[in-house]
């Protein structure tokens, strides 16, 4: 009982802006009145419903609720930081003493301080982020069984279940700092998962499938999820290896976005500066095919990676990243543009909506264009090296003849340089995963070494 109750409080905060806007107003002036000579405070709080049921029996129903609040200060250019769960006037006085007391005995440096006046962000767009659903935990006790017994019917070969997940959660920002700048917005995110067992022979696999969205009545529908989770698992059946060699490979769309991970990874502002990357100095170069373009949208409305600012408070939008195939901007927040001499680009805390622009081939038309090669449908291992660029990971999937595929495939490891990997992009298909920050299409290269037999 205590939890609910504590759920049921802290969904009433999650939609309170005004409260927790004088909260982060409270600790600004806080830090001016113990001597910081500028300040930023960022509240989150959070709570959502989560229930996994699995073969056919409730395993958790759990009610989540979380709340924060960060205060960072400065003196001068020594900087010092201190969070806490408490928002009574007492805790946030307290936090902000701590914060202080870090900021006096630590060195001084020079890149340091909140980001420029200037950059923050003036018009706050409403995005549509925010939808809350009024589900019982018993109604998602009753669509988690409904899509696990969607898969575990699909097929006798479906023999086990590693459950079905259905969940909810709103949660609502609000950053301050003394420039003035204080904005905040409410945001919900819900999904239903299921992830089954199928056995053939001797033979066992497992997979799964899930859908995420900002408004529920665009969630798909539990039984479509789960029979797609069963199906998923019974294709993979019987995989064989392959023997090592060069092949054209095809990532499905859902794991592709791990490529534009890794190019993000490469031109992140730490990264540059540290030089730690392997695209250093590649700024107005070519780093892809002149096909490929790449740019950030922030303020796509209902879109899983949308933010009307950064987490410096410093205003965002349309952002090029690849153009023609060239690097045209570094993913940057103001500390990091200070050690590099350039400006932020709005991307402290992050990227919002990575797009990878497509092409007009389907899926099939990738599958028929490769003719002959590898489909990734799974990744493993963290094989992947930002400092040099070398790439090796675990991989399963499909192969492919005569443009149509044969036979799953299991146990191989795929290998080559991110570098070579990017310059030879053939195709983006339009078959585009929209569940989360990237969204990119299957993307076929045109030659990976891959190791089995």
């Amino acid at each position: 009982m205590a939890d609910n109750q504590t759920a049921v409080a802290l969904v009433d905060y999650t939609s309170d802006s005004d409260a927790l806007s004088a909260l982060v107003t409270d600790a600004l002036a806080e830090a001016k009145a113990q001597g910081a000579s500028t300040a930023e405070a960022g509240i989150h709080v959070e709570s959502g419903l989560e229930v996994t049921v699995r073969m056919g029996e409730v395993e958790t129903v759990e009610h989540t609720s979380d709340k924060s609040l960060g205060v960072t200060v400065y003196f001068g250019q020594r900087k010092g930081s201190a969070t806490t769960s408490d928002f009574s006037a007492a805790a946030i006085k307290d936090t902000v003493r701590a914060a202080c007391s870090i900021a006096r005995y630590t060195a001084e440096d020079e890149y340091a301080g909140l980001a420029d006046a200037d950059m923050m962000a003036r018009d706050i767009p409403d995005l549509d982020l925010n939808h809350h659903w009024n589900i019982s935990a018993d109604a998602a006790i009753e669509l988690a069984t409904e899509c696990e017994t969607a898969a575990r019917d699909c097929d006798k070969r479906i023999v086990n279940s590693e459950g079905a997940t259905v969940s909810s959660h709103q949660a609502l920002r609000v950053y301050a700092n003394s420039h003035g700048f204080i904005g905040g917005y409410p945001s919900t995110y819900h999904s239903a998962s299921c992830a089954v067992i199928g056995q053939e022979g001797e033979g066992m696999q497992r997979d799964y499938w899930y859908d995420a969205v900002r408004d529920s009545i665009d969630l798909n529908n539990v039984k479509a999820i789960g029979k797609m989770a069963a199906e998923r698992t019974l294709r993979r059946l019987n995989g064989r290896r392959l023997p090592t060699g060069n092949a054209p490979v095809i990532f499905a769309a859902d794991i592709a976005s791990t490529l534009a991970g890794h190019l993000i990874a490469a031109i992140r502002g730490g990264s540059l500066y540290r030089k730690a990357s392997f695209l250093l100095d590649y700024l107005d170069k070519q780093i892809f095919p002149e096909h490929i373009n790449i740019h950030e949208e922030p303020h796509l409305k209902k879109a899983m990676g949308s933010a009307p600012f950064d987490s410096e408070g410093v205003a965002n939008g349309h952002h090029v990243l690849v153009e023609n195939g060239i690097l045209q901007s570094y993913v940057l927040d103001s500390y990091s543009a200070r050690k590099l001499g350039m400006k932020t680009t709005g991307n402290a805390g992050g990227v919002h909506n990575l797009i990878i622009d497509h092409g007009d081939d389907s899926f099939d038309d990738l599958v028929k264009q490769m003719n002959k090669g590898l489909i990734v449908t799974e990744l493993m291992g963290q094989g992947v090296n930002i400092v040099t660029g070398d790439y090796s990971r675990g991989a399963s999937g499909f192969w492919v003849e005569n443009g149509e595929i044969q036979y799953p495939v299991e146990e191989i490891t795929i290998a080559g340089n991110l570098r070579d990997l990017f310059m030879h992009i053939d195709a983006v298909g339009n078959d585009v995963d929209l569940r989360g920050n990237t969204r990119t299409g299957s993307i076929l290269i045109e030659d990976i070494m891959i190791g089995g037999e």
